[in-house]
């Protein structure tokens, strides 16, 4: 039997609170004819408020999505609501061959992707690119590096003789060192009591990037990656790649003035090994990968390179996101997350937090803050990270007992993402 998504699923594709409220307006079979699915893909006409219904089709895999309507919404209502319509009420949505219209946008979709696939490389080309923007970044590496040590002679206390570092910023995107600009501008934010553990280990990212052909290779691609260098996906997936089954244990979405990002840990099953995908989106438009949380996908993942490999790439999927095990992933006690946190920051000094499964954790509020507790040790939840509504619902589907929770941890505390109430399928808590 064809495996469908919760709601809680759908929703969270949504782009924003009003596109929710919208698309349940449409998940009724009323408003909608010509609908089917064949496994990989939804499709139907939604009655508007003109003559002609919109068309409306959902590729599941990736999702993608195509609507006839005028929206600039991504995904619009329609679609939402086709997709709630599919999940809620299958005898509504039948299984068929593809309408005529929705064949033909899938078939261009499949034909745009081998052309991509097939499109050649100029390898000389790329060399030359990669040695002037090397030289770009040295150069931009080594002026913050003098940078920094303007400020620190200036005294920490006396930081607006130098004025803001938006200047500063902006010479690192000149430089083509995006990763050295954002965390530049984060300077500007930082507690005064933080200020030179921040410019010491933005100088320790400064020296390295300007002697990156001296690094070892893994730490010198972790470096490239904190710089700000990134891969294309199809260089990523012409390594090497591990196939497993991965359970999805959980997704975030941010989102700023220019960008939607979507963040998706998955584990294998076989493996054990972490991943992180990421998917962005434009404002208004929800990132194109949705994979429901608490499934197996059997797929091929490529690694990108780093002396701490984390975040992934899809690659080849063989088949559809299955239900996964009725009970918790395996987790960890709050002292081994903390060690496991410790060994990953060996490795990339950089490294802000790292993925962990927290075994038999209790919610607590305290006048300090919330904590998360398993009886021995505690860790605090980073709760400038979390929205407040997230922790209540946690502590609510807590009801004070253990429970499982998958998050991230790091130097600045815990950030909840899921949770596995006892004999329950597990609760997104960021994007509720």
């Amino acid at each position: 039997m064809e495996e469908r998504w919760s709601t809680e699923h759908v929703l969270s594709l949504a782009p924003d609170a009003s596109s929710q409220k919208a698309a349940g307006k449409l998940s009724s079979p009323a408003p909608w004819s010509g609908t089917g699915t064949d496994g990989t893909a939804v499709w139907g006409e939604c009655k508007g408020s003109g003559r002609t219904p919109y068309r409306t089709v959902v590729e599941l895999a990736t999702p993608a999505y195509q609507c006839s309507c005028p929206s600039r919404k991504f995904p619009c209502k329609h679609a939402l609501g086709l997709l709630l319509l599919w999940s809620g009420s299958p005898e509504a949505v039948p299984a068929a061959a593809p309408a005529d219209w929705a064949a033909d946008w899938l078939e261009a979709r499949r034909d745009r992707a081998e052309k991509r696939a097939a499109a050649p490389a100029d390898p000389e080309a790329a060399r030359r690119r990669a040695e002037k923007r090397g030289a770009r970044v040295a150069a931009g590496a080594a002026e913050l590096r003098l940078r920094l040590a303007d400020r620190i002679r200036h005294g920490l206390a006396d930081q607006s003789a130098a004025g803001p570092w938006e200047e500063v910023a902006a010479r690192m995107v000149d430089a083509q060192a995006p990763g050295l600009a954002t965390r530049v501008r984060e300077l500007d934010t930082v507690p005064q009591e933080r200020l030179l553990e921040e410019y010491a280990m933005l100088h320790l990212l400064a020296t390295a990037a300007t002697r990156i052909d001296e690094l070892p290779a893994e730490l010198a691609a972790t470096v490239r990656t904190r710089v700000g260098y990134t891969l294309d996906t199809a260089e990523v997936l012409a390594g090497p790649t591990v196939r497993d089954r991965w359970l999805v244990l959980g997704s975030r979405d941010t989102a700023d003035e220019r960008l939607t990002t979507r963040r998706v840990w998955l584990r294998g099953a076989k493996t054990g090994r972490p991943a992180l995908l990421l998917a962005f989106g434009r404002p208004g438009q929800a990132p194109d990968l949705a994979l429901p949380t608490g499934h197996l996908l059997e797929a091929e993942l490529a690694y990108h390179p780093g002396a701490r490999p984390l975040r992934a790439a899809l690659g080849t999927r063989y088949g559809a996101p299955e239900a996964g095990p009725a009970g918790p992933p395996a987790g960890l006690t709050v002292a081994e997350a903390v060690a496991g946190y410790g060994t990953a920051v060996a490795d990339d000094p950089w490294l802000e937090s790292h993925p962990a499964v927290l075994a038999d954790v209790v919610p607590v509020r305290t006048p300090d803050g919330w904590y998360l507790t398993d009886g021995r040790h505690t860790v605090p939840v980073r709760t400038s990270a979390v929205p407040e509504a997230a922790l209540w619902r946690l502590a609510a589907v807590s009801t004070g007992r253990p429970l499982t929770v998958f998050g991230e941890y790091g130097h600045q505390g815990f950030e909840p993402v899921t949770a596995w109430p006892a004999g329950h399928r597990p609760v997104g808590l960021t994007n509720a």
